[in-house]
């Protein structure tokens, strides 16, 4: 829309816009689906127009910053990723361009070390069951979530400072 031309509608949609984009990034489908619901047809699409050129929305960006969040904060297995960033309406394209170089083992890894001392005090098929359960509810095979909970159970296992053996392996 040509400048001195905004239309009050088309200010309301923008600006509604530029506040669900103030709370974190969104997809470029999800700010389309919050106009649709509250403007009439040609707003949602100049104003998603006017956010693109500005580059306050894009989907690759967006795609990418999911991913680093989800690697540092609660991280997941590339799968679940890919599923959770395609329920977002991110391009297919986006999604695999953001995806490449997904480390499996390390973010499994990552996840089971967030909660390994929650389980440690349990015997090893307790400690077992719960850690894959957790990871792969994260989206992890079996075998991935098996290898990490044999890793974390050894690191807790030989860990001096949580046993109650002193260094002469005396109780």
């Amino acid at each position: 829309m040509p400048e001195g031309q905004e239309s009050a509608s088309y200010l309301q949609a923008r600006s509604a816009a530029l506040r669900f984009l103030a709370h974190r990034p969104r997809s470029e489908a999800e700010v389309r689906r919050r106009l649709r619901d509250r403007y009439p047809t040609p707003l949602p699409e100049q104003v998603i127009a006017i956010l693109k050129d500005q580059r306050l929305l894009d989907d690759a960006a967006f795609a990418s910053q999911w991913r680093a969040s989800r690697e540092q904060h609660r991280p997941r297995a590339a799968a679940m990723l890919r599923q959770e960033l395609r329920g977002l309406g991110v391009d297919p394209e986006a999604v695999s361009q953001a995806l490449q170089g997904v480390d499996d083992p390390a973010n499994c890894y990552r996840a089971g070390q967030r909660v390994a001392q929650r389980w440690a005090g349990q015997e090893w098929q307790e400690f077992r069951q719960h850690m894959m359960a957790h990871l792969m509810r994260r989206g992890f095979g079996r075998a991935l979530a098996l290898e990490t909970a044999t890793r974390l159970w050894a690191e807790l296992s030989s860990n001096p400072l949580d046993s109650d053996k002193d260094a002469n392996g005396q109780e």
